[in-house]
């Protein structure tokens, strides 16, 4: 469980926020995922969010949304999945957490899974739709296979419930920076450093924002207040941009995050 807090320990003490970057596990196919998940991680990403994709993915947007149907349409399972973290680990040391549903853990038996994710390298679960007051067997679970758990703060979570959110995790928080699915923005959601300072005052946890941040400027607004800095349906449209012009998408993957990484320093 030592992955996460040594990637925001170095980012902290290189005197800027992690970079944490999200894909969609088996997007568009296996081999190109695998080939996209080292391409970011080699670009200088900190922690590589994993999306493991689901037929109904309520929190998402279109992008991750069609990202999740490619993979599924491609054969990702929830064996794959674990491979391919697996295929991942022979090459990286970079921690990787699982952006997933809880229905996908349940079905194959809270305990299994935990077991399975980390015997293939999985550092981290976040579990997007498990409220922290029905997180016992989960985070129970995690932490005895040695999983660091993640769980979600919102705009509109109201303080009394930053106590329970701040127990149930063990990893970071994330705070999803507006209301509503995941998707690229044109401008930051308003009140973020509000936000972030009031989660610190229930957690000495990092805090990683994320939602709807897409360019170098937008990092950089972000990192000068938060621990980590979360890029997702970005990344994920330039895979499906890969796909549509038929480019080498793990090289247009590494121009981008080294472009996003170089937004992530402090002032």
């Amino acid at each position: 469980m030592q992955r996460i807090q040594d990637a925001f320990a170095r980012a902290r003490d290189q005197r800027r926020s992690a970079f944490i970057a999200y894909l969609c596990a088996g997007d568009p196919d296996f081999d190109t995922s695998l080939a996209a998940c080292r391409a970011v991680l080699a670009a200088g990403a900190d922690i590589l969010e994993l999306g493991v994709p689901f037929s109904d993915p309520l929190a998402d947007g279109l992008t991750n949304q069609l990202a999740a149907q490619r993979a599924l349409e491609a054969g990702m399972t929830s064996a794959r999945v674990f491979e391919l973290v697996a295929r991942i680990r022979e090459t990286s040391n970079v921690p990787i957490v699982f952006y997933t549903y809880y229905n996908l853990i349940f079905s194959n038996g809270v305990d299994a899974y935990m077991k399975a994710a980390k015997a293939a390298g999985v550092d981290g679960m976040l579990i997007l739709d498990l409220p922290p007051e029905e997180y016992a067997e989960a985070a129970g679970a995690a932490r005895a296979h040695g999983i660091d758990t993640v769980c979600i703060v919102a705009p509109t979570t109201p303080d009394a419930r930053l106590p329970k959110i701040a127990a149930a995790s063990t990893g970071f928080i994330y705070y999803v920076s507006r209301e509503g699915v995941t998707g690229v923005r044109e401008q930051l959601a308003g009140g973020i450093p509000k936000a972030v300072a009031r989660i610190r005052r229930h957690t000495s946890l990092p805090v990683a924002v994320g939602f709807g941040i897409s360019t170098r400027q937008q990092v950089s607004q972000v990192a000068e207040h938060a621990d980590g800095v979360v890029v997702g349906s970005a990344l994920v449209n330039v895979i499906r941009d890969g796909i549509a012009k038929r480019s080498s998408i793990a090289q247009s993957l590494s121009l981008k995050v080294s472009d996003l990484v170089a937004g992530t320093q402090k002032k």
